[in-house]
Order: C-alpha cells, then structure tokens, then sequence
C-alpha cells in the first residue's frame, strides 16, 4: 500500500484508504515557474503510483493564473493531463482527496492529507542573463529536453530543495542516453520475467512515500547484478518505466 507524508500532522498515511476506491489527487500551482513543475510532476508519480497499485485517481488543477502554459508544460514533462475543476467530481464519491502543493503553501489548501513539495532554483550559466520577470525563459531552457529534467527532478528527494543547472540537466541527459542504449541492447536477448525480488524491492521504494531515488537505485542495481538475465533487465525497466515515464525503451530497434 502507497503511504504518504502527509505534511499536516509530519505522519504517514494511507495515499488511498481504500484499494479500489476513488482518489482525488488536487495539484496546486501558484506560479509558472521551475516548482510549479515539480508540483505537478509529484502529484503525476502519486497517480502513477496509485495506478499501478489498482486505485482509480482522478485528477484536478488548481492554479490561479497561467493553466494554459502549465498544462502545455506538463505534457512536455509526460505529465498526464489534469481536470480543471473540482466540480466535475460531484457524485463521484471519492474516497479521499490528496493535496499536491509547494511547501510554503501547504496551510493554504483543503482537508485531506497534503504532500508538500520543496522549491526548485533554476542557476543559470555564468553570464547567462536572467530577470525578475525571466519565468517563462526559465521553463522553455529546462524544457528543451524534457527527459533529461524529469530524471533530474526524480533523482532528489522531493522534500529537499532542488538546485538545477546546465551541468546537472546535461549530466542527466548523459545518464538517460546511456539507459536507453542499455535497455535496447537486453532488449535483443530472450524476454525474461522481471525477478520477483527486484520487482519487491522496486514497489518497497515508490511505496514508502513515493521515494523515487531508491527506485532510480533499484535499477542501477539490478543493470549489474550478477546472475539477472538480460531479458529480465529489459522487462524490469519496462515495468518501473510505468511510474518514471522516461521512455526508457524509446531506442529499440535502432542500430547496435
């Protein structure tokens, strides 16, 4: 079962009370800027996650002010698409309704469990310029690759602040790259089913509360243990490529 800090009490809790039940997951948004981003890509793992574990979730925005060019930046970042109003929700019963917001804004939002998100600082190159009113620059520089920022976002924990900048965003690019040449390289090999410890250890890790550098660990580890058979490497990032999006199998058929 999927358990969350919920930032109101300091104490886990259940993401969905119960399995099966419908959750609401509510991704708060208070500007276009780097943490808005990570807001909803945080609330977009919660779904995954609660997804692959049976529950239905539905899914809603709340931003005061810029919703079109967030949603555009959403679907860049593989985010799957939000609802714009809680209304739509009326008669639907939903069990529980999980609060997706930036950390300096988790007393602002309605009952129900918060997961607070720690702020995001864009540092540019040196000489690079920049501004108060720079946002939209910010957002179009970390999106010109997409992949490469979500990896970078998911390999810190989400309640520690996340510095981002040139060398960190190439340096992820670098990593996913050569991801992506391995998986399509085991993908060659005969299939094998994902080891049961692996895939144990893998839901352990997205479980408690959603800690999506252990899963990231998780995957290094099994790419060089001994004895794994490279088919079942290949299944076995296919599997948690349900919860990163990263499109780890993106590179298959193209030349050895």
């Amino acid at each position: 079962m999927l358990r969350i800090l919920d930032d109101r009490t300091g104490e886990p809790v259940p993401a969905a009370p119960a399995r099966r039940a419908l959750t609401r997951i509510e991704a708060h948004a208070c500007g276009l800027d780097p943490t808005a981003l990570r807001v909803l890509l945080t609330a977009d793992l919660l779904v995954r996650a609660l997804e692959l574990g049976g529950t239905p979730v539905w899914t809603i925005l709340t931003a005061p002010r810029h919703q079109p060019e967030l949603r555009t930046a959403g679907t860049r970042l593989a985010i799957r698409p939000f609802e714009d109003s809680r209304d739509l929700a009326s008669g639907l019963g939903e069990a529980q309704a999980v609060h997706v917001v930036r950390r300096d804004r988790a007393e602002t939002v309605g009952e129900g469990p918060v997961v607070a998100v720690a702020g995001v600082e864009w540092a540019p190159a040196p000489g690079a310029a920049s501004g108060p009113d720079d946002g939209p620059g910010v957002l179009a520089t970390l999106l010109s690759d997409p992949a490469a920022l979500r990896l970078a976002l998911l390999a810190v924990p989400r309640g520690e602040p996340a510095r981002l900048d040139p060398a960190t965003l190439d340096e992820a690019a670098r990593s996913l790259a050569r991801w992506r040449r391995s998986v399509a390289g085991w993908a060659r090999r005969p299939s094998r089913p994902v080891p049961g410890e692996v895939r144990e250890r893998l839901r352990a890790a997205w479980e408690d509360d959603l800690d999506l550098p252990a899963v990231l660990g998780v995957l290094r580890d099994a790419a060089s243990a001994p004895g794994i058979p490279d088919g079942a490497r290949f299944e076995t990032c296919v599997y948690a490529d349900r919860l990163l999006a990263l499109d780890l199998a993106r590179d298959l058929g193209s030349p050895a």
